[in-house]
């Protein structure tokens, strides 16, 4: 699709100066109560530590009696709730949600006055949700305020955005108008060629970017563009002051990376398009949970509470969204909460999803994280390979695709193929495939680790 002449609009929009908060008034204009959203929240703010838990166990209780009464499809699903027992609670997946929309709506609710999104896929199980307008406002006031936290304003700060965009017409045009309101330049994920990440190098020179926000796949391969040329991107474009990555793993040396080549603070945000921000990371490196709109639980494999700092499945209950329940739901994530030195409930580690595990030979679990681990730490030290997956065939059976300016020699092969059966074990069949591109979800999304079993 060639909109040259669109494009160079856009960009001209975004180097105007800012004389009506847009971004606030485009929410106003979708139905989206914002300023009263910001308002009831920084009243949640204000509550003590020792009311959190109250309000929080008030609320939850609430929005479980109001989808009892309300929703006929979690009426029938969850008929053996004792509403005095929240572990009588059933855990709400992914696959449960695989229905028709209008079957899961809330009494009072349509299509016509709901907020309607789709999660992006990367679990297996897509399906579109719906979010009630006041619960959507909400979110909106969480995410601005902790944008916030690095100065970054919706409505004046220009967003440098790495995110895919729909390809035809109608979507393609809906999310420009939207890049515009947003005060924000969107980059295309689904090209990263050195000629289309030069085009974009070429915009930070014209355009006072102030913040990068966007796929950590799609950024990293931007920094290693940026590295190769011992470009430091902060000196192109001055007014750059943070960079917040989303959606997938970043990795230790990957955020070396880009602190590196970026010249400029990296940011984890950790969110789900069906639910907003779970946690997001603050100026002194921890991930505060949101503990105002949602009550999020560790769960083991039984469905019980582990301990605080042990690792488990990453269970939410979103506390406003009267239209469509998501009531101790399986997010298809792994994780650990702790609390930090003020008390504050923190994710203290991300471990992938519940779906990237490998299934061995032998019957060992291993996380589909741990081969991309042992992998990334081999072939990507010379500067030869830009990105990578893994895919299990079979449980003996591991494909590494990649692309590369060369070939991986076949000491690299057996080196790679030693440390994969050293950390599992013995026996496996490592193969390896050279491919131009790499395949990923109609998001833009970069899944590390494929299982085909």
């Amino acid at each position: 699709m060639v909109l040259n002449s669109k494009n160079n609009y856009f960009e001209q929009t975004l180097r105007r100066p800012k004389l009506l908060r847009l971004f606030d008034l485009s929410l106003k204009l979708s139905g989206f109560k914002i300023n009263e959203a910001k308002a009831y929240y920084s009243k949640i703010k204000s509550l003590t530590k020792k009311d959190y838990v109250a309000y929080q166990n008030q609320k939850k209780i609430d929005i479980l009696k109001f989808h009892l009464a309300h929703n006929p499809f979690y009426k029938s699903f969850g008929k053996h709730i004792d509403i005095d027992d929240w572990n009588s609670v059933p855990i709400l997946t992914k696959n449960d949600l695989q229905q028709p929309l209008e079957n899961r709506l809330s009494g009072g609710f349509t299509k016509k006055n709901v907020y309607i999104n789709k999660t992006s896929g990367s679990s297996g199980h897509p399906f579109v949700f719906a979010k009630d307008k006041w619960c959507h406002a909400l979110t909106w006031a969480e995410i601005m305020d902790r944008f916030s936290w690095y100065n970054i304003d919706f409505n004046k700060s220009k967003q440098a955005r790495f995110y895919g965009i729909p390809l035809e017409k109608k979507g393609y045009y809906k999310e420009r108008i939207k890049d515009v309101l947003s005060n924000r330049c969107r980059f295309s994920i689904f090209d990263l060629t050195d000629r289309t990440l030069n085009n974009a190098l070429k915009k930070f020179e014209k355009i006072p970017f102030e913040y990068i926000n966007g796929y950590t796949s799609a950024i990293v391969q931007f920094a290693k563009f940026l590295d190769q040329r011992n470009i430091v991107l902060k000196n192109i474009c001055p007014s750059l002051s943070v960079c917040i990555v989303t959606a997938e793993m970043l990795f230790p040396d990957d955020k070396k990376l880009l602190e590196t080549t970026f010249g400029v603070p990296i940011v984890n945000e950790y969110g789900a398009s069906e639910l907003g921000l779970l946690a997001f990371q603050n100026p002194e490196g921890d991930w505060p949970l949101n503990i105002e709109t949602l009550y999020i639980e560790i769960l083991d494999e039984n469905n019980n509470p582990v301990s605080v700092g042990d690792q488990g499945r990453i269970i939410v209950t979103s506390l406003f969204n009267k239209a469509h329940p998501f009531i101790r739901y399986d997010l298809g994530d792994i994780g650990q909460i702790s609390m930090n030195g003020n008390n504050y409930p923190i994710l203290e580690k991300l471990s992938g999803r519940t779906n990237d595990i490998a299934i061995l030979p032998s019957g060992k679990k291993a996380a589909g994280l741990t081969f991309y681990y042992i992998t990334k730490s081999v072939i990507e030290d010379d500067g030869n390979v830009s990105e990578f997956i893994v895919e299990q065939n079979n449980p003996s059976t591991f494909t590494v695709l990649y692309c590369s300016k060369t070939i991986l020699t076949e000491e690299k092969k057996r080196f790679i193929s030693k440390e994969m059966e050293a950390y599992l074990e013995p026996g496996l069949t490592i193969e390896f495939k050279r491919v131009d591109k790499l395949q990923r979800t109609s998001s833009g999304k970069l899944k590390q680790f494929v299982s085909n079993l």
